[in-house]
């Protein structure tokens, strides 16, 4: 079983900064992919942002791109999300998930195997 814990939400200004961090933990952890979504108060979660676990390739929503960045240590079997430049709009519950799928459908939310509980990011304008 696999269990990933996120942590480094909170509220701040718009303009600026936090950094997410998602840690993995379980025999059975070995992804292909990490993602991170997002779920806004009334609104379907949405994709953020994906790494494959090799580091070679990042994803992102168009809305987040050049703001935020993905990473992954692996020895720690932690993901990052950097978020800057952080606006009222992306106030959201942010999840992290795994996915053992080995393929290019990384916004796609049944590809993930696994989910962690969320951490609430409030942006105040």
């Amino acid at each position: 079983q696999v269990q990933l814990v996120e942590s480094g939400g909170g509220l701040v200004q718009a303009g600026g900064s936090l950094r997410l961090s998602c840690a993995a933990s379980g025999r059975t952890f070995s992804p292909y992919r990490m993602g991170w979504f997002r779920q806004a108060p009334g609104k379907d979660r949405d994709f953020v942002a994906a790494v494959t676990w090799s580091g070679r390739t990042a994803y992102y929503a168009d809305s987040v791109k050049g703001r935020f960045t993905v990473s992954r240590d692996n020895a720690k079997k932690t993901v990052y999300l950097q978020m800057n430049s952080l606006k009222p709009e992306d106030t959201a519950v942010y999840y992290c998930a795994s996915s053992s799928y080995v393929d290019t459908d990384y916004d796609n939310q049944r590809k993930y195997n696994y989910w962690g509980q969320g951490t609430q990011v409030t942006v105040s304008s």
